[in-house]
């Protein structure tokens, strides 16, 4: 059974996922910047920003409410949102919509903290397929350490300290972004991720990422996709 809708619009959805620490919000801030600058309408989305439980969210977890299927149910509120009153009307209207972590990572996330899989899945049915997935690839030890490394302090839920794993805070994190990154390595085949080597340098994962855009998007992006006038084409 399909995971998602298919997407019939005349704009495109591009998304990338991985674990914290993968470099994936660099990478599709970048890959964004390149398309404007290709002349596409582009827009941006980041997973968790819907301004309709925005509040819900910071006070649940200031008071450390949540259990896991609240967690996974706010997070799915939080997206329906965002897909009915940003994402969507803008791939119909024929943008390009680059968006930092998709409904994959509540697939992820949320089995990692016990959710049955068949559960989450069947809560984000009603979003439609990304046309293309990017999926960054790093070594656990690695991810860690950039994150730890520019951390003053990690925050409870990010630390998965609700799931009891340890005591410690950096080891609670150690482990749940473990058990993440299993459940994304478990489903790359399965949603049909491009794998990006994440400890390449920047420049070569931007690189691929270009390569694999055009290739995947090829003439629809040239015959579909909303472009935006050159700067001063107006008054020209």
């Amino acid at each position: 059974m399909p995971l998602f809708k298919p997407n019939r619009y005349r704009g495109k959805l591009i998304v990338v996922e991985g674990i914290d620490g993968s470099g994936k919000s660099t990478q599709i801030s970048l890959l964004s910047h390149w398309l404007r600058s290709c002349g596409y309408a582009v827009a941006f989305s980041e997973w968790n920003s819907s301004p309709l439980v925005r509040q819900a969210t910071r006070r649940g977890k200031r008071k450390e409410m949540f259990t896991p299927t609240t967690f996974s149910l706010i997070h799915a509120t939080d997206f329906a949102d965002r897909m009915e009153s940003y994402i969507l009307p803008l791939v119909k209207s024929g943008a390009i919509v680059c968006a930092d972590r998709y409904a994959y990572t509540a697939f992820a996330r949320d089995v990692a903290r016990g959710v049955g899989r068949r559960w989450v899945r069947n809560l984000y049915r009603f979003a439609i397929h990304p046309n293309i997935a990017f999926y960054f690839r790093v070594p656990l030890d690695v991810a860690l350490g950039r994150i730890l490394g520019g951390r003053d302090a990690l925050k409870y839920y990010e630390a998965g300290m609700d799931l009891g794993l340890a005591r410690d805070v950096e080891e609670s994190f150690r482990i749940f972004q473990g058990r993440i990154l299993d459940e994304y390595e478990a489903m790359a085949q399965e949603v049909g991720f491009h794998i990006i080597d994440a400890s390449l340098p920047i420049e070569e994962q931007q690189r691929q990422m270009r390569e694999i855009v055009t290739r995947e998007l090829g003439a629809d992006a040239e015959n579909g996709v909303l472009r935006v006038p050159p700067e001063g084409a107006a008054g020209a």
